[in-house]
């Protein structure tokens, strides 16, 4: 089994509008086009599962910066993901990290540490030399 990843897709290409496409170099498993959870649109992406990997190579090696659908694709293998769901983007989302997380959110990022432990905040409290403390 062989998934690759399909860029630069048409926001009109459908599931079988991308099956249809890829049906010739061998039968596909699957064909997706990922679409936005709020709005249901395509966001320009998808996938397609093939059965082996010489299916799969020969879609690359045909498809990859190719016309399809009125737009030019991007078609490689796809990358396995890694890991649970950890707040999104690759587990460096902010606000669903475990306490003491570095970045994001509230706490613990950005300039010079935590909310509360000084940081830029204590910095400019301080009276300079020139205004006579």
């Amino acid at each position: 089994m062989s998934k690759l990843f399909v860029g630069g897709l048409a926001w009109h290409t459908t599931d079988q509008t991308l099956r249809e496409g890829f049906e010739k170099f061998g039968p596909v498993e699957e064909a997706t086009v990922v679409k936005d959870h709020d709005s249901f649109r395509s966001r320009g992406f998808g996938f397609v599962r093939f059965a082996n990997a010489q299916d799969a190579q020969a879609a690359i090696d045909a498809m990859n910066d190719q016309l399809f659908d009125g737009r030019t694709i991007r078609v490689d293998k796809a990358s396995e993901r890694t890991g649970g769901r950890n707040g999104g983007y690759n587990g460096r989302g902010g606000y669903n990290r475990p306490e003491g997380g570095s970045g994001g959110g509230y706490r613990g990022g950005g300039y010079g540490g935590s909310y509360n432990d000084g940081g830029w905040r204590n910095n400019s409290q301080q009276p300079s030399a020139d205004q006579g403390a």
